[in-house]
């Protein structure tokens, strides 16, 4: 039971991290995407993630690692144990006495206590001189004085790299930056540079534009983005959970299937058999009408606060329609004590929901406005965090489809567009626009011919194959759409060959979990698969324990 006992410290730590202009088409010929030929400087963006290092020198957080984003030994057990065990009194006396706020502040204390090196300040900076590697500072201010064009007779993608502390305010970053492009105009003798970005680096290029403007921009190149919401946060934020066993099952396979996490069969197929037999529905549909209604704000604030929601990198992924709900879950109401004692970190989080969240649409027709590139590409195929109420739609782990293109129509990752749908939009000549997964209309995202759609490959991992498409667009010396381009709209990925090509209705199924939902009896006998599996797994189970043992 210990494989099973992990699986689920894992998934309560993700809970607590969690709180963690259309161009014209039809060139003549189509372009062959590649990375190489640009005589345009390209300036690339990463998202968060970046170590975290202390004034001496030390890992102080590393995102890939549990045990330094918390400070506890054991990781997500370790969190648990430390924190169930100091809290269990206060948590009685909730539920008992119907006293909630010492639970709250001990919560956050609890669990402050463990991240003390990832967090900010109240007035959202640095704690302790903690910042990104003193190597990366210094490639930052060497590159930015530097050519690199070089002998090889062209600027690479990886040739100007703009490292900077993701966990600040953007509006901050994006004054570094500003100075970096200015640098690298001065150093490469060129009026105009293109940026390349990707989540978290899209929301610092976008805090650019509404500071510095667009004119500095030959292309612009987002991928993976949360600007106009990245819901595995503002959902979070604003209370709106909806704990899913099934989606729970399908985010631990495709955790597990990537290797982004080691579980056993039998975890596995515990998780799965629990969802298939509703107990956790009907846990959860209890909580819900008990105690959930009146805990939800205050241990939202309490887990924000503690965890990561003093960085102002995360509030940018808050959608603008829940930003001031989001704000009062979070701080409290107008005057609250909370509302005063992080008054600093506050006004950084306005001046970019209201430079930046409100303005995102018109910042990147702006862009477009100016003369420069557009491409955009949007990714799917994976469970979004099954805490999220939207956790049926289609994303890339971090963000649905419908946010990530900017507009785009959906149907659920369970089921595809209506038949209807689909003939109405033939009718009107808009086929091409329809996924050959029929889960997708990218007629109705907002900038339909520059926008790519990538099948397979989660929001992390970013695939040569797209790094050709955002940067050929980009440098272009002319307005490139995916008319133009070799590789069309609709793409998928293969994780054997490490390649992207263009989806068909043969390829297109890339999920690891069963994309239908079963109804009436095909509904128990899929709960009837599920024991079967868990019988199997757990003689397995028994029987490596034993020989281990043994």
């Amino acid at each position: 039971m210990r494989s099973l006992r992990k699986v689920i410290s894992l998934f309560l730590c993700l809970i607590l991290t969690l709180g963690l202009a259309v161009l014209p088409g039809g060139a003549a010929e189509t372009v062959e995407a590649t990375l190489k030929g640009s005589d345009v400087p390209v300036i690339l963006l990463g998202g968060d993630g970046d170590v975290i290092y202390d004034a001496d020198g030390n890992v102080a957080v590393d995102m890939n690692d549990f045990g330094t984003v918390f400070r506890t030994s054991g990781g997500g057990d370790g969190i648990m144990s430390a924190v169930a065990g100091v809290l269990q009194p206060f948590l009685l006396e909730g539920v008992l006495r119907g006293k909630w706020d010492n639970y709250y502040a001990n919560l956050q204390k609890e669990v402050s206590d463990l991240t003390e090196t990832l967090r900010l300040d109240e007035n959202g900076n640095p704690r302790n001189g903690t910042d990104i590697s003193a190597a990366h500072r210094a490639a930052v201010e060497r590159n930015k004085s530097t050519d690199k064009k070089g002998d090889k007779g062209y600027y690479g993608l990886q040739d100007y790299r703009f490292w900077y502390d993701w966990r600040l305010n953007p509006m901050e970053i994006a004054d570094e930056l500003h100075e970096y492009i200015e640098g690298v105009k001065a150093a490469t003798g060129k009026e105009r540079v293109s940026v390349i970005c990707r989540c978290v680096g899209v929301n610092v290029v976008l805090a650019y534009i509404a500071k510095y403007g667009p004119d500095s921009l030959c292309g612009l190149g987002i991928d993976g983005s949360t600007s106009f919401g990245g819901e595995f946060i503002s959902e979070a934020l604003t209370g709106r959970f909806k704990l899913d066993a099934d989606a729970i099952s399908r985010f631990l396979t495709d955790y597990n299937e990537l290797g982004m996490i080691d579980i056993s069969e039998f975890a596995l197929a515990s998780v799965d058999l629990l969802a298939k037999s509703g107990l956790v529905k009907g846990l959860t549909a209890a909580v819900r009408a008990t105690i959930y209604d009146k805990v939800v704000e205050g241990v939202t604030s309490a887990l924000a606060l503690g965890t990561f929601f003093t960085l102002p990198c995360y509030w940018s992924f808050v959608a603008p329609e829940d930003y001031d709900t989001a704000i009062r879950f979070v701080f409290g109401e107008e005057g609250s004590e909370k509302r005063q004692t992080y008054a600093g970190l506050i006004e950084k989080l306005d001046s970019y929901h209201e430079a930046v969240g409100l303005h995102v649409a018109e910042l990147i027709d702006g862009v477009v406005d100016a003369g420069a590139n557009l491409a955009i590409i949007s990714k799917y195929g994976f469970q979004i965090f099954p805490v999220c109420s939207t956790n049926d739609r289609p994303s890339d782990q971090y963000s649905t489809v419908n946010h990530s293109s900017f507009g785009a129509t959906t149907s659920t990752a369970f089921d595809t567009l209506p038949d209807d749908y689909v003939a109405a939009r033939q009718a009107q000549g808009k086929g091409e626009f329809i996924s050959p997964d029929r889960t997708i209309d990218a007629s109705t995202c907002r900038y339909p011919d520059n926008t790519w759609f990538l099948k397979g490959a989660r929001h992390g991992n970013w695939t040569e194959g797209e790094n050709r498409i955002l940067y050929t667009v980009t440098t272009a010396d002319r307005p490139v759409t995916v008319n133009d381009l070799s590789l069309p709209r609709f793409l998928v990925y293969d994780a054997e060959t490490d390649t992207v090509g263009p989806m068909t209705e043969e390829n297109c199924g890339t999920e690891y979990w069963e994309t239908t939902r079963p109804k009436g009896f095909a509904k128990l006998v899929s709960f009837f698969k599920a024991y079967a599996r868990w019988l199997k797994a757990l003689f397995a189970f028994l029987k490596g324990a034993i020989f281990k043992r043994g």
